[in-house]
């Protein structure tokens, strides 16, 4: 008998459509693996390669060195030097609290510190060197190398660090190094550069940051997956930055500093026939060695917020009355302008009157008679009260202009400050008030409104004793790189003439030499035997004198109130080789204060036995 089949048509449906279903997730699956790998390798495949490459070949900089900077002689006064720092391979220390208090014995180490730096590394790239500490001292490393067995993991590196020999010199002029910010690294100015990198701040390590910088090198390095380093495969040395010869003679430098110690003032000493600066001081001074490793946020605090302004360059931001050095300038204007003439004598009899005011000479009961020469060598204020009131303020502005006042020198380091010439004009425009008969008289003995700054008044008497020419002070003798290919050469600046005929200069010169050299004159202390000085004294008031102060002895006057004292000079007289003006704060008298110090710069620079 034959058997029926058991086959279920329903089931056999079910079964197929589940079939089905199967493979087409199964096509759909391997549909978008293709899909993906097509994605990963024909679409994206360049950027995942240059990313593979990347995780395995890495590119290590080569600090460069930057370029040295020396003295018109030669002398080197800012280098490098090794640097040492303190570095550890996660990876290969085992016990780390243990490593770590060896090393905090040994290197100084701050340890809390250092754990968080290992910690995070060891997360990261555990084969990679982690710096724990810059600039180990000597003694440092020399205690980490004796015990180097005792210390698995534990590396030195060594790179090139800023060193300025001589601490505090020039500081002004040479400038610090800090650490770039983000908007100067934005800002695309200083090529080359990337986070974390020192340049110069200030001076002259800021003005040729770019030339004194370098080129860094570089090394391209093979390393595995958690950053293990397997060879070098390429390697680019770095190219030194370019050298930096300075006008400035270290010797004057250093004795313009010393003669500054513990003041508040500045000194500038040049080449009235070039416009090379010899020295450049201010003080209070700093140290440029302390921005090397960096500052902490309290020490910064302490520097900006000082009531002495130590990074303050007074010599070319310090604005001052000139006092009577400004007798100069209003001289020149009353002989050209024909308003005086050397033989014509006036009476001083110690008071200058205006309408209701009166102006005070400094000698309480005047010079009598006065022309001219003896005008300027005795300081005689009642005579240039008079001068200036016939020439007026904008005709004594217009002559300061013109013998270099009122605008920047352009000299080639930054932040140079232009003093103040008033004018009618002016005053108008700042206060909205007409000027007035009395500030023509202050003017005229540089009070009043009128400010100037040291390398100005350097640049003003290098004009007078150089025929009228001005030229532009500068400090840097030349750039060149390391193979010597000259980058730059000293040459001089003409930055203009005075337009004062020759008989008007000479008539003013021989009165600058009466000052020192002559009876009765302000600056007999700069005189030198058998070498002809000319100068011109000057003590500018701080506050507006009053017949309780002129009682008074100096020495019973608070500081921030007595005169600033100027003295301001060349020599020789006839072939000047050195213009020098020296400025202290608060110094009272410049015949008694600063003619002395720049007697001593003459000295020192023409080596003339004191």
């Amino acid at each position: 008998m034959l058997r029926t089949s058991n086959f279920d048509p329903v089931s056999s449906e079910v079964f197929g459509r589940q079939l089905k279903i199967a493979m087409i997730l199964v096509v759909l699956v391997f549909g978008i693996l293709i899909m993906r790998l097509w994605f990963l390798q024909i679409v994206n495949g360049s950027a995942y390669r240059a990313k593979s490459e990347h995780n395995r070949i890495r590119l290590h900089d080569i600090a460069a060195f930057r370029g040295m900077i020396s003295d018109r002689k030669g002398r080197v006064l800012v280098d490098n030097r090794p640097s040492y720092d303190l570095h550890i391979i996660p990876e290969e220390v085992q016990d780390r609290p243990q490593l770590l208090k060896r090393l905090s014995r040994f290197g100084g180490l701050d340890s809390e510190d250092a754990r968080r730096k290992l910690d995070k590394a060891a997360r990261g790239y555990p084969f990679k060197p982690v710096c724990l500490k810059r600039g180990i001292s000597r003694d440092e490393l020399a205690k980490i190398e004796t015990h180097r067995f005792d210390l698995p993991g534990v590396m030195i590196k060594v790179r090139p660090e800023r060193q300025y020999f001589y601490e505090g010199l020039a500081s002004h002029v040479l400038g610090y190094l800090g650490e770039i910010n983000e908007d100067q690294l934005r800002g695309g100015k200083f090529r080359g550069t990337k986070s974390g990198d020192l340049i110069g701040k200030t001076g002259v390590e800021r003005k040729w940051q770019t030339l004194l910088n370098g080129v860094r090198g570089g090394e391209q390095v093979e390393v595995d997956a958690v950053g293990r380093r397997i060879e070098v495969l390429s390697r680019r040395p770095p190219v030194s930055g370019a050298n930096i010869c300075l006008t400035i003679d270290k010797d004057l430098q250093i004795l313009a500093e010393k003669a500054l110690l513990g003041k508040h003032g500045a000194i500038v000493a040049m080449d009235p026939s070039n416009g090379e600066v010899l020295a450049l001081a201010s003080s209070p001074s700093y140290n440029s060695n302390l921005f090397i490793q960096g500052l902490d946020k309290k020490a910064w605090q302490n520097i900006v917020s000082s009531k002495d302004f130590p990074l303050q360059n007074r010599a070319m931001t310090g604005q001052y009355p000139p006092g009577s050095v400004f007798k100069i300038v209003v001289a020149l204007a009353g002989l050209e302008e024909g308003v005086i003439s050397p033989e014509e004598e006036i009476f001083c009899n110690g008071t200058f009157s205006l309408g209701k005011g009166r102006y005070r000479c400094w000698k309480k009961y005047g010079h009598g008679k006065v022309n001219f020469h003896r005008a300027l060598k005795e300081s005689c204020d009642v005579y240039f009260y008079n001068v200036g009131r016939k020439l007026g303020v904008d005709k004594i502005a217009q002559y300061a202009r013109r013998l270099g006042l009122g605008r920047r020198t352009g000299i080639n380091l930054d932040h140079e400050k232009s003093g103040l010439i008033p004018t009618s004009e002016w005053k108008l425009r700042r206060w909205g008030v007409p000027w007035q008969g009395g500030e023509t008289i202050s003017t005229s003995i540089g009070q009043s409104f009128v400010l100037t700054t040291p390398i100005q008044v350097a640049a003003l008497i290098s004009a007078v004793f150089n025929e009228g020419h001005m030229f532009t002070p500068q400090v840097t003798k030349w750039v060149r790189k390391a193979d010597g290919e000259s980058l730059f050469e000293f040459s001089p600046q003409l930055a203009g003439k005075a337009g004062i005929r020759q008989g008007y200069l000479d008539l003013v010169r021989n009165a600058l030499i009466g000052v020192v050299n002559q009876p009765h004159g302000t600056g007999s202390k700069a005189r030198i035997e058998g070498l002809i000085v000319a100068g011109k004294t000057g003590t500018a008031q701080v506050v507006a004198l009053k017949k309780e102060k002129d009682s008074k002895p100096e020495s019973e006057i608070p500081w921030k109130f007595r005169d600033h004292a100027w003295f301001v000079a060349v020599a020789p007289a006839d072939m000047p080789k050195i213009a020098v003006a020296v400025l202290i704060e608060h110094g009272g008298h410049g015949g008694s204060a600063a003619a002395p110090i720049a007697k001593e710069l003459i000295e020192a620079y023409l080596q003339i036995p004191s």
